[in-house]
């Protein structure tokens, strides 16, 4: 991937025409040594992200590191050249940009970084400045010196930030890939193993549930940053138009509410929580919930879902149960279907049917007369008077 590249300020050291002293650029080269154990030492007690980082072989990494960026700037201030003329300090600079990417693998941010550089300026040129003075470097050229001092550790701090940034976004990029890897192998069902060992590559601890949320495409965003920060995200739903789909972790129980509250106006759809090797089952049933038009929260429409679960079989079963009224004139079919279902629904109280149908108590009295006598006594029959009541529901 193409590199970030550093402000424009921060390559004040090209043609800066400084030349140190043979004696000076003597003192402070047998000086580094020393410089680097008290840059560490600072940066170790003043910020709190490097105090257990930098003990051990890392500790003598980063001084080793801090050593050779000094050398490389004595280098540069005493009129000596590296490998590319034109870049002087190239070798240093690539040094601190692959200190910033391995700083971001690390998990540490730029500010900790930063802040390093800042203390490691300040303790090298306290220390530089001193063994300059004593070696009898005059007060113009210590001037100069010091500028060039910070517009090195300038430079090295702008590549540093330059390589976190690459960092960042080089393994923020595969780390999408292989999470959005693992959500489709979760709606394929892969086994537990399989799904436990991509979850594991992706560093994704997995949650107990997962909930499957349809969102429209323009709306996966701002969605996307109302909800858990573990959510899986694909793009583009599979097998649905237009539709982006969200793999919500431990949305179950008291947090469905605050789900529910994060994808309000959107015009998405809810499916339940359901174990996160199981997801598909959630995505299946946000699936069919959006096809009929429900939503957004597919387990207040648990009934509509069963009911329509196959409309076929459901209109096979309707035209069954009312075959006794097929030999009646429709609308005199209709009225009496209507009673009947209100019948069933309000367990036959009266006064509850007729107020539902907007009639009097008699006239429901009357139709279901006529009911009885078309059914017999299958009215009074279980089985008879459950597929009823799923039939007409």
């Amino acid at each position: 991937m193409p590199r970030s590249q550093p402000r424009a300020a921060s390559r004040r050291t090209a043609g800066h025409g400084l030349v140190l002293p043979p004696r000076t650029a003597t003192r402070l080269r047998s000086d580094l040594p020393s410089v680097a154990e008290q840059v560490v030492a600072a940066i170790t007690d003043e910020v709190p992200a490097y105090q257990d980082a930098l003990s051990g072989s890392m500790g003598d990494n980063i001084r080793n590191a801090v050593q050779l960026a000094l050398g490389g700037f004595l280098s540069l201030a005493s009129g000596r050249r590296g490998v590319d003329p034109r870049t002087p300090t190239a070798p240093a600079v690539e040094g601190a940009y692959q200190l910033g990417r391995g700083e971001a693998r690390s998990g540490r941010s730029t500010d900790a970084l930063l802040s390093a550089y800042r203390i490691g300026a300040r303790v090298s040129w306290r220390e530089l400045s001193r063994g300059a003075v004593e070696s009898g470097m005059d007060a113009e050229t210590l001037a100069r010196f010091a500028e060039l001092v910070f517009a090195f550790i300038d430079e090295l701090s702008a590549s540093s930030a330059a390589g976190h940034t690459d960092e960042l976004a080089t393994t923020g990029r595969v780390r999408q890939r292989l999470l959005e890897r693992l959500a489709g192998q979760l709606l394929d069902g892969v086994s537990a193993e399989a799904a436990r060992d991509a979850a594991t590559v992706a560093e994704w601890p997995h949650p107990t549930t997962l909930t499957a949320v349809l969102v429209p495409q323009a709306q996966l965003r701002p969605v996307l940053t109302a909800v858990s920060g573990a959510t899986l995200a694909l793009p583009e739903a599979p097998g649905v138009e237009e539709a982006g789909l969200l793999l919500v972790p431990d949305a179950h129980g008291r947090g469905r509410a605050g789900l529910l509250r994060a994808v309000e106006g959107r015009e998405a759809v809810v499916g339940p929580p359901r174990p996160w090797l199981e997801v598909r089952a959630s995505y299946d049933r946000a699936v069919r919930a959006r096809e009929a038009g429900l939503g957004p929260d597919t387990e207040a429409d648990l009934p509509a879902l069963v009911l329509g679960a196959d409309p076929e079989a459901r209109a096979d079963l309707r035209a069954q149960v009312l075959a006794p009224l097929a030999d009646l004139r429709p609308a005199q079919a209709e009225k009496l279907t209507e009673t009947l279902r209100a019948w069933l629904l309000h367990h036959g109280r009266r006064e509850e049917v007729a107020a539902a149908l907007f009639v009097h108590p008699q006239t429901v009295r009357y139709r279901m007369g006529q009911l009885r006598e078309l059914y017999g006594d299958r009215l009074e029959d279980p089985p008879t008077v459950l597929a009823l009541t799923v039939a007409l529901a």
